[in-house]
């Protein structure tokens, strides 16, 4: 039997938030390279012209969408555009979401809130929203990026694990929810070298990032986007409510605190 055309994406739209920069960009660049026609959600307007571009030089169907996902107002529009551009929809992604260290002493009620608000409500009001969508595909499937975070315990990440422990335990909810006709699995990274990690990567910091991962480096944008790939592929077609960690292996945080 020949696998590898169950992670084509050939015919599909998928529709992929914090899709600019980083992780998100290089997931709607490979879902594109997949076959897929893919709209792209960012606040900068600057950044998805670049993905747009790669994408169409890749000859497949892009749409730029610039929202604010905080303003939940707006999300269906958002689907709504999606799916009378490309004619329904199949694959949501996600990934807008994050938030830096904390120190809980000095963090109020108010920034926690905003915390766990920017990395749970917009997964959770865009799905309900696609699913109508997504029931009318044949290989529906939402995925959520979470975090490494959700699960370690350690130091300055209160307001971060939280928030992406909750946002891991709603796909497993959701997970039960939508079955059998969608499908809802996350990803669950540890450090991936992007923009927003750079800022904090010193050349010690990243060595000794390094010597504690087993792997033995940090990951790429490139481990993650192959695992969503899969996720929003025909090939996990039997999985739902999973949560896939890529970490190179960490059983514990590897920041050198």
């Amino acid at each position: 039997m020949d696998v590898l055309p169950q992670f084509r994406l050939d015919g599909r739209t998928a529709l992929v938030t914090g899709a600019g920069r980083g992780i998100g960009r290089a997931i709607a660049i490979a879902f594109a390279s997949a076959g897929a026609n893919v709209a792209l959600v960012s606040r900068t307007r600057a950044d998805l012209d670049v993905v747009a571009a790669e994408i169409s030089s890749l000859g497949r169907k892009t749409l730029a969408l610039p929202f604010d996902l905080a303003n939940t107002a707006q999300l269906p529009e958002l689907i709504e555009t999606t799916v009378s551009t490309f004619g329904g929809l199949d694959v949501l992604v996600n990934n807008a979401g994050g938030a830096g260290p904390n120190d809980p002493t000095r963090t109020t009620p108010e920034q926690f809130m905003k915390a766990l608000e920017w990395n749970v409500l917009p997964a959770f009001a865009l799905t309900r929203l696609a699913v109508p969508h997504l029931r009318r595909s044949n290989s529906a499937s939402v995925i959520n990026i979470t975090s490494a975070a959700a699960r370690y315990a350690q130091r300055s990440f209160s307001n971060y694990g939280t928030a992406k422990a909750a946002l891991t335990q709603l796909t497993r909810l959701l997970a039960q929810d939508f079955a059998p006709l969608v499908r809802v699995n996350g990803i669950a990274p540890g450090p991936v070298v992007t923009d927003a990690l750079a800022q904090f990567l010193t050349d010690e910091v990243r060595s000794a990032m390094e010597r504690r991962t087993p792997l033995a480096r940090l990951g790429t944008v490139e481990d993650i986007a192959a695992a969503a790939l899969y996720l929003g592929s025909s090939a996990s077609a039997w999985m739902t409510g999973k949560i896939l960690e890529l970490d190179g292996g960490a059983e514990s945080t590897v920041w050198p605190l």
